[in-house]
């Protein structure tokens, strides 16, 4: 019974692994890069993100969107990034014929230093290349579906490894490379090692999938656990959600409503200067993204997405008042929602410095350590010329 019971386990780990295993090479490849999208930006794109601190005072938003606006005369202002420190670049994203440009700027001076489409900005491909949403939303749909099955070889695995009375291959590793035990025991410590960290990348990073996240979201916003409705139950608000305002909207508000504005007589906007004077008056975090308004009751929609999962503030300013509609902090929302935005920040390697980044790459290593493995023990214990299937449970 107990050897029945060790076939069917193997054959699910075998299979489980024949589906994940390009998958979570390319998912542990993108994540690593994306792990450290800052450093990588300011030593790759330097030349675009970082500039020279001056003693006088960066130009208004206004003038900077302005500038940006000259180099692409047809197009249409969206948002503004402020610079998140005196040595970053400000960002004005453009809408030009219905595609996002991002347009960098040197707050000091005022001079365009560099234009990129949104979409082709390299840590954007890598994001989408890691979600599989760079080959459409079926491709995006198969995450979900190997985050699942990561969660079963890893169970399956854990099941495989255990000792049962053996002394060799469980903490230590036998033989040379040219034997397939060898590949055994590393593929098993390898795991043993690595295991809850798959299983804790899997678990954090499913709230991002298409059908299981969406699902979350909206159980946890209909138990009061995610979104703090209340906050704008009141409100006239728009069809169009936070999350296509701004990028940094994150998990838990992404889908949230944006109120509208009440028009006043005169219909005069207090402008994106006032705006931004007003946010920083409020206390929102450096380097906060705001939307500017595209019509006549919209709003200037603010976000800032800092590495301090605790400082993520959403505000939403009237466009003729100035007065915040909507003003949310991390702490406004559910229990639910702030336990997976802290753990995306950790999935993110967003905490604790350093170290928690290391942490991740670790096991982005391992993952791919563990992939490499299995196939190498495989491609030894197949038969020629047939797949190797683990036998029947008997």
């Amino acid at each position: 019974m107990r050897d029945a019971v060790y076939r069917a386990v193997w054959r699910w780990h075998f299979y489980a692994g024949l589906l994940c295993l390009p998958f979570l090479i390319l998912l542990s490849a993108t994540g690593a890069i994306y792990l450290f999208k800052d450093e990588i930006n300011a030593t790759l794109f330097a030349a675009r993100t970082v500039v020279a601190a001056e003693a006088t005072a960066p130009l208004s938003p206004d003038r900077l969107i302005f500038n940006a606006l000259e180099t692409a005369p047809d197009a249409e202002a969206a948002t503004f990034t402020e610079p998140a420190d005196a040595t970053a670049s400000a960002v004005v994203t453009l809408v030009e014929d219905g595609r996002r440009i991002l347009v960098f700027l040197n707050p000091y001076t005022g001079d365009v230093l560099d234009r990129v489409a949104a979409d082709r900005e390299l840590m954007m491909v890598v994001r989408r290349l890691h979600s599989l949403a760079y080959f459409g939303p079926v491709a995006n749909g198969v995450v979900e579906v190997v985050a699942g099955f990561a969660i079963i070889l890893v169970a399956t695995g854990a099941y495989l490894w255990w000792p049962r009375g053996r002394g060799g291959g469980v903490v230590t590793i036998r033989a040379g490379p040219a034997q397939r035990v060898w590949w055994r025991d590393l593929h098993a410590v390898t795991g043993l090692v690595a295991g809850a960290g798959l299983v804790f990348l899997a678990a954090t990073g499913l709230p991002w999938s298409i059908v299981w996240g969406a699902q979350l979201r909206t159980w946890s916003n209909a138990a009061g656990l995610g979104q703090p409705r209340a906050l704008w139950a009141d409100k006239a608000v728009s069809a169009v959600p936070m999350g296509e305002r701004v990028s940094a909207a994150g998990w838990t508000m992404q889908d949230a409503p944006v109120p509208l504005s009440r028009p006043q007589d005169p219909l005069v906007a207090i402008g994106i200067d006032r705006a931004v004077a007003i946010l920083h008056g409020l206390g929102m975090p450096a380097g906060f993204e705001v939307a500017l308004p595209a019509g006549g009751t919209d709003v200037y929609a603010a976000a800032a997405y800092p590495r301090a999962v605790s400082r993520q503030r959403l505000i939403s300013l009237d466009q003729y008042t100035g007065r915040p509609l909507v003003d949310v902090r991390f702490s406004d929302i559910g229990g639910v929602g702030r336990a997976i935005q802290y753990g995306i920040g950790l999935h993110k390697g967003d905490l604790w410095g350093r170290a928690n980044q290391l942490a991740m790459l670790a096991f982005c290593l391992a993952t791919i350590l563990l992939s490499i493995t299995a196939a190498a023990m495989w491609w030894k214990r197949r038969p020629a010329g047939r797949l190797g299937v683990p036998p029947w449970p008997r």
